[in-house]
């Protein structure tokens, strides 16, 4: 919810001129979310490293670690907040993926629920993972003389990190539409 937030709410990083490059804005608050995300990404990444590979396989260690490192680097130094929030707004999928696996584990495949939880993921995951995406490589394209001017791993992590997160939802996106096509030719 705090990147949803930071991104469309609140003016610490709209384009206003006198506010400074957009690239090095933080606050207390915006700093104080990116630890709470950091957190959960050390948590869940112990429990899928503790787990291995019943929670996921190495897609999940490398998707984990990335975003860690990313979220971490951020909140340490205040660089590429904005990128970093835009990111995370791929996890408000998350609920939902866990959903999916309550639903299968409870032996409800063939509910209406889990059909309904399916065709949710899959228009959730396109706006967020993949549209969303989208307007963040538009915006640093945008903003890349602001970037140039941040650090070489800050600027590393806000160029590599989302196209290696792309790369990952768009294989992820293919998953969940085939999953999504044979349930719907299933039920008809």
């Amino acid at each position: 919810m705090m990147s949803l937030y930071f991104v469309f709410c609140s003016d610490l990083f709209s384009d206003q001129p006198h506010a400074g490059l957009v690239t090095f804005r933080s606050s207390a608050l915006s700093t104080f979310a990116l630890g709470v995300s950091a957190g959960y990404f050390i948590a869940d990444l112990g429990m899928i490293i503790w787990f291995y590979p019943s929670l996921g396989g190495m897609e999940y260690v490398i998707h984990h670690f990335v975003s860690l490192i990313a979220v971490a680097y951020s909140m340490l130094t205040g660089e590429g907040q904005l990128y970093t929030y835009m990111v995370l707004i791929s996890e408000t999928t998350t609920p939902g993926i866990n959903l999916r696996w309550y639903l299968d584990t409870a032996g409800m495949k063939k509910s209406k629920a889990y059909l309904l939880n399916g065709v949710v993921i899959f228009f959730a995951w396109f706006v967020a993972r993949i549209l969303l995406f989208i307007y963040l490589f538009y915006h640093v394209f945008l903003h890349q003389y602001q970037v140039k001017q941040m650090h070489s791993f800050g600027r590393l992590l806000a160029l590599v990190v989302p196209v290696v997160l792309s790369v990952m939802n768009l294989m992820w996106f293919w998953k969940i539409f085939k999953g999504m096509k044979k349930t719907l030719a299933k039920r008809h």
